[in-house]
């Protein structure tokens, strides 16, 4: 017996060419869409402009999935994270942000990473597998049924803006992100502006191009180092794309980029990357390419061995870049209290990899080299 298709990972091309292969117009690829992203229907009997043979094909065919819910933590300051089950013992967490002026959806991309940066938790855990789209699209539909939103029909966005800044690296998993960020932004499916939707990447060079070429949204580079000695251990994928080939990529990327710079992400470290000589270093690498810099206090996790620079120290990193004339903010930590601030997601997940040791060790030859 076939299993049924689940249509929520479909985007219009692969969801028209399937109700193509049933003998159905185009335009109701667009319906389907409507219903499932827009009004967050999961049923078919209930999409009432659809005609009823087709409805009742589609109840035998098809299938709108939804991820299950393991946990779902509200913050003292708003911040809401879900983990989901995405089966075989593996979980995901997504991570919602109001805002005054904005609400941000921090979406996951893999269960686990396998870039294993030393001050990310998600790391840690070890990488499972790739997600398909239909969980990556899933967190987004969840959460705007679970914040109301469906049920404003059209009204005001509770969740404005989405950030591929979860579990995972995006571009690892490019095929089915991109799949994801096409659902965003069609006018039948969520209508996100390419600029608020913003892929997070460690700098997988080929994909940034390919990303570039094909569906250019906002970009924010995961950089934590000004040099490739420090980088190769803070980001061990830049042993594989060093950092003139990385910033060779912004500046690629940003002949079609929907904004006019790059973000780059910028973990403070106490001791290890946040000195003055780090942001002198820092203005070097990037002159001559328009970006900004978020400065993120780092967010302790047991075994990490790191801690998070001094408040003091941040200001005076930051007003070095402000005084270049970079534009510099410091992220306010959000969500710490539920463990779902930035380097945090992965804490109710099982640990797979037996890191901690080997974690340890290594940060402390690196605050002694430093």
């Amino acid at each position: 017996m076939n299993a049924k298709v689940d249509l929520i990972g479909l985007d219009a091309d692969a969801l028209s060419a399937w109700c193509a292969a049933r003998g159905e117009k185009p335009f109701r690829a667009r319906q389907l869409l409507r219903w499932m992203h827009q009004r967050g229907e999961s049923e078919f009997a209930e999409m009432t402009d659809l005609a009823r043979v087709f409805r009742e094909g589609l109840a035998r065919d098809a299938r709108v999935g939804s991820l299950a819910v393991l946990s779902d933590h509200l913050s003292a300051d708003g911040t809401r994270k879900w983990l989901f089950d995405v089966g075989s013992g593996n979980a995901i967490e997504t991570v919602f942000i109001p805002e005054a002026d904005r609400g941000t959806l921090c979406v996951s991309t893999q269960a686990g990473c396998a870039v294993n940066c030393l001050f990310c938790s998600t790391g840690k855990q070890g990488f499972a597998r790739n997600l398909e789209t239909a969980e990556i699209i899933g967190q987004l539909r969840h959460a705007k049924r679970v914040l109301g939103e469906f049920e404003r029909g059209g009204g005001e966005r509770v969740v404005s803006n989405v950030v591929f800044m979860g579990m995972g690296e995006p571009l690892q998993n490019y095929a089915a992100t991109i799949r994801a960020i096409r659902l965003m932004l069609d006018d039948h499916g969520y209508g996100l502006s390419r600029r608020r939707v913003t892929v997070s990447t460690s700098g997988v060079v080929p994909m940034m191009d390919r990303l570039r070429d094909e569906l250019p949204v906002a970009l924010a580079v995961s950089l934590h180092a000004p040099d490739d000695a420090l980088r190769d251990e803070l980001v061990p994928l830049n042993r594989k794309y060093p950092l003139r080939e990385l910033m060779d990529a912004c500046h690629r990327y940003l002949e079609k980029a929907p904004r006019d710079f790059i973000t780059f992400e910028y973990v403070m470290i106490d001791g290890l990357n946040d000195q003055d000589r780090h942001a002198e270093s820092l203005l070097r690498l990037v002159r001559g390419l328009p970006c900004k810099f978020n400065l993120i206090p780092f967010n302790p996790f047991p075994g990490s061995g790191l801690r998070r620079s001094p408040a003091s120290r941040v200001r005076a990193f930051a007003q070095t870049l402000v005084d270049a004339g970079i534009v510099t903010t410091t992220r306010r930590t959000r969500g710490d209290d539920i463990a779902a601030a930035c380097g945090q997601l992965a804490g109710e997940v099982q640990d797979r990899t037996r890191l901690d040791e080997r974690n340890r060790r290594q940060t402390i030859r690196l605050v002694e080299e430093s």
